[in-house]
């Protein structure tokens, strides 16, 4: 059957010159109804590459064959650029506390790089079994301090992951980002049950060989909600704007905003500037001053460039 009815749709998975997409406006047809596209040839989005996240308009709908046609790419919120992921809603930091051990700086930057994506950031610490609850309790403390509630897990059971999931199926779109071997393959199989055979359905549409490489792809987890796969991807800090960097601490935005405090000059980068007057007094503020000082030189590098 078809229909040249028009659809609101969106990429959950991007490979060749192929979209799967999922209706979002589906009523009247049930679940997870999923279509193999192609963009109308005469389409020309303002040189826009689609990618996996972004919302589109589909037509040209065959409900029997699971084909259709994107005619329209809608405005995305954001853009995630390594691995390509558009309008995520919330990032999930994941480090684990112990193999590998625990780098603050680190976690310090991927905190701050999710935090300019304007997007809800959580902090997940994996692997909980492996330290003490005192040490346990210690990281709680220092990272509620940093601005953060840590949720804690331990991937071989099911503490706290229940509740994760639960609130997991409340968000729009969310991505779990960190470095290799904290467990985030392990916490997306165990969220995503049969990960690993996700693309044979595509395979068989487009009469090609099953590729046992999976790429980036959203998974839902309940209505309207996805969670991205991010096969492959070792998720690095991003380079922040330096002027954007006060505004990305929780510890100099509570001082600004909550307590009222006013420098001598507004753009206050809170370094050595005459007249600051922020309290510098925070854990954190040597990795904000590490931070400044990168984002300043990148900044002023790519200039001279």
């Amino acid at each position: 059957m078809k229909t040249n009815s028009k659809y609101l749709g969106l990429v959950t998975k991007k490979f060749n010159d192929f979209f799967l997409v999922d209706l979002t406006n589906q009523e009247n047809f049930g679940n997870n109804e999923k279509f193999l596209c192609k963009v109308r040839k005469s389409i020309n989005f303002k040189d826009q590459l689609i990618y996996v996240g972004d919302e589109v308009v589909i037509d040209k709908i065959d409900f029997k064959s699971k084909r259709a046609v994107i005619t329209t790419l809608k405005k995305r919120k954001n853009l995630l650029v390594r691995p390509s992921v558009a309008n995520i809603s919330s990032i999930y930091i994941t480090f684990s506390v112990a193999e590998p051990e625990l780098n603050f700086s680190q976690v310090n930057r991927f905190l701050i790089s999710a935090e300019s994506m304007g997007v809800e950031v959580s902090l997940v610490l994996t692997k909980c079994d492996l330290i003490s609850d005192k040490t346990k309790s210690f990281l709680i403390d220092k990272f509620e301090k940093w601005g953060y509630q840590a949720i804690t897990l331990n991937l071989e059971k099911s503490n706290n992951f229940n509740n994760l999931l639960v609130e997991l199926k409340q968000k729009k779109c969310s991505i779990f980002m960190g470095p290799s071997g904290v467990g985030k393959t392990t916490l997306l199989n165990m969220i995503i049950p049969g990960l690993q055979n996700s693309t044979a359905p595509v395979s068989n549409k487009i009469k090609r060989g099953k590729n046992t490489t999976r790429n980036v792809e959203l998974f839902s987890i309940s209505n309207q909600s996805y969670i991205v796969d991010t096969p492959g991807f070792n998720m690095q800090p991003l380079e922040v704007n330096f002027r954007l960097l006060p505004n990305l601490y929780s510890e100099i935005y509570k001082q600004v905003i909550d307590k009222g405090i006013k420098c001598k000059y507004r753009n206050c980068l809170h370094l050595n500037d005459e007249g600051c007057n922020l309290n510098k007094s925070f854990e954190r503020y040597s990795f904000y001053k590490e931070m400044m000082e990168s984002s300043k030189s990148h900044y002023y590098q790519n200039q001279e460039d």
